[in-house]
């Protein structure tokens, strides 16, 4: 089958982009002929025939329309024409990012999260322009769109509910994790190194965070529990792009500083995962976070929100813990039952949740899409 696929590049290591390449390397093992669109700065893959999109320098709202009507016309001689990205001619939108509506609404719950607003007279926060174009265009996107894919059940019953789109048209396909390169040996592999590396103690019960967007993710309630955890010789290691200032004031009010590591963005984050006892992301918004499966591969329990799509995939006491979102004190008693729990028994049933995820499920998953989509097309076209 010949496949148009319309994206941003995916040449970091972040969950959307690692879920992506995967994505598209299973779907030219299967066979398929994909023809990938994507802005200046996406790397070359085998097998993929890829088309540059110019991308003229722009304001964030201006890029945002920009790209709707640069894509247009894509993919005319293509089987399937499949978007990433908030465009306005695909059959298929896989609604990576979620709903915008549904993050503004979990964001304007947090000052520490809220996006730019406005006042309005009565003194009720409104969206400025740019979250009220993307919420116009994502509304169009979920109209023109034959099937909208979404990562996680919560993000297809959020797009129902908020936009009204009919059961018939929505699917839910799960991301899909690299299993070798995450994978519980790392602990052996990568352990005593990675924590030396970090300052780490050997024997120091480590929480690693990893997501750029701290805010969204949880980081100042993750500080604020991690603070009321007894263990002094506990560590919080955090990993991913962001300002750390107000953080580690905020570590620093609740006299933890001296208990935070922070590394920054890293690509080698599966020698964290065998370096860490336990991964947290306690996000007040997120669709389905690719880390919470990397951990999960890599024999790491999680805890995590329920509003992430992850949360799905976390049997508590099990594999993990899922917390309320915006509660410091439970995320506080979540940390404090992984700490008290068996290592060994943490890690098998971390590592068997995550085996059925894997990028050859996630290209299946779309190949049958693009079979009802083939069917209901004319035979002429």
């Amino acid at each position: 089958m010949k496949l148009a696929l319309i994206c941003r590049p995916f040449t970091f290591h972040g969950g959307v982009e690692t879920a992506t390449a995967g994505l598209v390397r299973a779907l030219v093992t299967n066979g398929h002929e994909v023809h990938l669109y994507s802005p200046p700065g996406q790397e070359s893959m085998p097998g993929v025939v890829r088309h540059r999109l110019p991308l003229p320098r722009l304001p964030a709202l201006a890029r945002v329309i920009w790209m709707a009507l640069a894509t247009a016309r894509l993919g005319r001689d293509c089987d399937v024409v499949q978007s990433h990205e908030r465009t306005l001619h695909q059959d298929v939108y896989r609604a990576g990012e979620g709903c915008h509506r549904a993050y503004l609404d979990a964001s304007f719950g947090s000052p520490a999260a809220a996006p730019r607003t406005a006042t309005t007279s009565h003194g009720r926060r409104r969206a400025g322009a740019y979250h009220q174009v993307v919420q116009a265009l994502e509304a169009l996107t979920f109209r023109r769109s034959r099937r909208i894919v979404a990562i996680a059940r919560r993000g297809a019953q959020e797009i129902a509910r908020l936009y009204g789109v009919p059961a018939e048209r929505l699917r839910v396909v799960y991301n899909g994790v690299d299993l070798e390169r995450f994978h519980p040996d790392n602990r052996g592999r990568h352990r005593r190194e990675a924590r030396r590396e970090m300052g780490l103690d050997p024997g120091a019960w480590v929480v690693l965070f990893v997501g750029s967007g701290f805010a969204r993710k949880g980081l100042d309630l993750l500080v604020e529990g991690f603070a009321g955890v007894p263990d002094s010789a506990s560590r919080l290691v955090i990993v991913g792009k962001g300002d750390p200032a107000p953080y580690a004031a905020l570590a620093a009010r609740f006299g933890v500083a001296d208990r935070l590591v922070w590394v920054g963005p890293r690509p080698d984050t599966e020698r964290l995962y065998g370096a860490a006892d336990a991964l947290a992301l306690p996000s007040r918004y997120e669709p389905f976070g690719n880390v919470h499966l990397e951990a999960l591969a890599s024999g790491v329990p999680v805890l995590t929100s329920a509003a992430t799509g992850g949360a799905e995939l976390i049997e508590p006491g099990r594999n993990g813990w899922v917390v309320e979102p915006n509660d410091p004190r439970a995320i506080t008693d979540a940390l404090d039952r992984l700490r008290a729990g068996r290592v060994d028994e943490w890690s098998v049933a971390a590592r068997r949740s995550a085996e059925p995820f894997t990028y050859e499920a996630q290209a299946a998953a779309f190949e049958k899409i693009y079979a009802e989509i083939t069917a209901l097309r004319p035979v002429s076209r």
